[in-house]
């Protein structure tokens, strides 16, 4: 069986784009022929895709980077280069996706077939033929693709179900499961025999519901305690908690005791403890149970329905899932979880840039450029007055004077280091 995994580390980056293309028309008869670089391609991107098929995150702890494919550069006769191929990547439905760097939900994948862009691809670049210009007939420089920016994230897997089976571990939840399911979950007379939630269909009345065993909780399971830390996410997206209880009281524990500490945990862990809630009072086939279903209800009060059951004899589950999906029935769908957009550099534009002075060079810095001295050939007479130009519309050249630059200082942007010229 495979091993059950529930949170995964994920790095991805998306394609660079490609580079612009440098070219000349050449023709035989055709004299000083125009500029016909193309354009380089875009990236691909980095695209989830909800699998109904997958169970686990288990695929991620063997491979956790991925790396969409580059664009190609562009060719002469305008040939724009090949786009990169988005790369696909599978998870299990109910994967929510988390930026690293911020804990922001970026992503969740709530239902099968499901697809989100995680990552966009970089724009290519563009050709010479770009440029071309009355005054300008043969610029000699192109643009270089965007770069794009590896990302951390992490996955989480939180189970896809309408009711969720809670209470302490060994009160019969995985025997309820499969008594009102096809599931046939491991079931043993000892505490955590379930290491993992269990998923099973219900249909009763006309309705289709999933239902979900989650591992016991124990107090202090808010906390880190026992397994309750690690399966607490998979009742986030339950629509009811059926909350079952040994009534029974055979290994020491006090059923109205259990029920609040169950409940403060769902408090502490969240807004669990809103969720409606019905009790299945298990185990009533013990005759010590009456007396403690007895005292149960006169604690909980008539706002809480309660209903007997026993697993090990498979009476008063009619009623049960009668409750359930008349319940369900008056509960409005679950809703996904909000989505936050991830926060990327500006690769592109200079309008973020700052300027400092080290050792008497001004430095200029920003996300952008990089990516604008590697447009510029500074060979070329006609790409050096672009590049000129673009400073000034930019505002860099009044911020560098605003800093004490004059005629002759050095300017150091990205490994170039230039003379100012005003």
């Amino acid at each position: 069986m495979a091993q059950f995994v529930d949170r995964a580390p994920l790095t991805a980056k998306a394609g660079n784009g490609g580079n612009g293309c440098v070219s000349f028309h050449r023709e035989k008869f055709v004299q000083n022929g125009g500029p016909d670089g193309g354009d380089g391609g875009r990236g691909g991107n980095v695209v989830l895709l909800a699998d109904e098929n997958m169970h686990t995150l288990l695929d991620f702890r063997f491979r956790s980077k991925y790396e969409a494919e580059n664009g190609g550069n562009g060719a002469a006769n305008r040939m724009t280069g090949k786009r990169g191929e988005d790369l696909i990547i599978k998870v299990p439905v109910g994967t929510v996706v988390r930026d690293k760097a911020t804990d922001a939900l970026v992503a969740d994948m709530y239902e099968a077939g499901r697809t989100k862009v995680l990552l966009s691809g970089g724009r290519g670049g563009w050709g010479n033929a770009r440029f071309a210009t009355p005054t300008r007939q043969a610029p000699n420089f192109a643009k270089p693709g965007l770069k794009t920016e590896k990302r951390e994230f992490y996955l989480e897997l939180k189970s896809i179900a309408d009711v969720g089976l809670v209470g302490y571990p060994n009160v019969g939840k995985s025997t309820i499961l499969s008594v009102v399911t096809a599931a046939r979950p491991k079931i043993a007379n000892y505490h955590f025999t379930t290491l993992t939630p269990n998923l099973g269909l219900v249909r009763h009345a006309g309705m289709d519901f999933v239902m979900a065993d989650i591992p016991g909780i124990i107090e202090g399971a808010s906390e880190g305690a026992g397994l309750g830390l690690a399966f607490l996410r998979h009742i986030e997206r339950t629509r009811l908690l059926l909350h079952v209880i040994d009534m029974s009281g055979l290994e020491g524990r006090d059923p109205v005791e259990d029920y609040e500490h169950i409940n403060h945990e769902l408090e502490a862990y969240g807004e669990l403890k809103e969720r409606p809630q019905i009790v299945a009072a298990n185990k009533m086939d013990i005759p010590e149970a009456e007396e403690n279903l007895k005292r149960f209800r006169e604690h909980v009060g008539k706002d809480v329905p309660v209903y007997p059951v026993s697993a090990a004899t498979r009476r008063g589950f009619s009623e049960l899932i009668d409750a359930v999906v008349q319940k369900l029935s008056a509960l409005p769908p679950a809703a996904p979880f909000e989505e936050e957009e991830i926060e990327s550099l500006p690769l592109s534009g200079l309008s973020q840039f700052t300027v400092t002075r080290e050792d008497g060079v001004f430095v200029v810095s920003g996300p952008a450029v990089t990516h604008l001295v590697d447009s510029v050939n500074f060979e070329d007479e006609e790409s050096l007055n672009w590049f000129h130009h673009t400073l000034r519309s930019a505002g860099i050249i009044d911020a560098l004077r605003e800093k004490g630059a004059h005629e002759g200082s050095t300017v150091r942007m990205d490994d170039m280091e230039f003379d100012f010229i005003d």
